[in-house]
């Protein structure tokens, strides 16, 4: 891996390790990070699918079928449809998006990309992005993976969070500030 040390804690990161692992040591490492990130936007994009994975009314057995008929349907690597059965007969089909994110964070570490994780009210323009993403580029000397999130509560601005490092440049965050400093006054 890259200077960082990825640090992926829980089952979801054990499970998201050894595929990784696995999948590096088979020269696969780029298919299964595709065929986890497909697994994980579907996951995002379907709230049904994703309760019934996490339900504990839906048997193991019917979990294991879920996935190994998307698996298939997808076309995703062997490698990748053996993994997600595991993790499924053993209780964790739950945290197939969690896993899914722990791989992506393995893969770009490897890689030498950073992620930020880029908060704004309204949704970012392309352009924008674009922006941002040279802009942290620029600042942290590497590769930038910039993924985006809104959240109309902020306000206006922006809060990146790279690692283990926040910068809140929100207008809620500057508002809460002003209304301390006014209160203490």
């Amino acid at each position: 891996m890259s200077g960082d040390h990825v640090t992926i804690t829980g089952a979801a990161g054990r499970y998201a390790s050894a595929l990784f692992e696995l999948a590096s040591d088979a020269k696969l490492a780029d298919k299964v990070e595709a065929d986890m990130a497909a697994l994980g936007e579907l996951l995002a994009g379907s709230e049904e699918l994703s309760a019934a994975l996490k339900s504990p009314m839906v048997d193991g057995d019917a979990k294991s079928g879920i996935i190994t008929a998307i698996a298939e349907k997808a076309g995703f690597q062997d490698m990748t449809r053996n993994a997600l059965k595991v993790a499924a007969e053993n209780g964790r089909a739950g945290e197939f998006g969690l896993i899914a994110a722990a791989y992506a964070k393995m893969a770009a570490a490897a890689r030498g990309v950073v992620s930020a994780d880029v908060t704004s009210a309204a949704k970012l323009t392309a352009k924008e992005i674009d922006a941002l993403t040279a802009s942290l580029k620029r600042a942290l000397g590497r590769e930038v993976d910039v993924r985006t999130h809104e959240n109309p509560d902020i306000l206006g601005g922006l809060i990146v969070q790279v690692g283990s490092r926040m910068y809140d440049s929100s207008l809620r965050t500057k508002l809460d500030g002003l209304r301390t400093a006014m209160k203490e006054a």
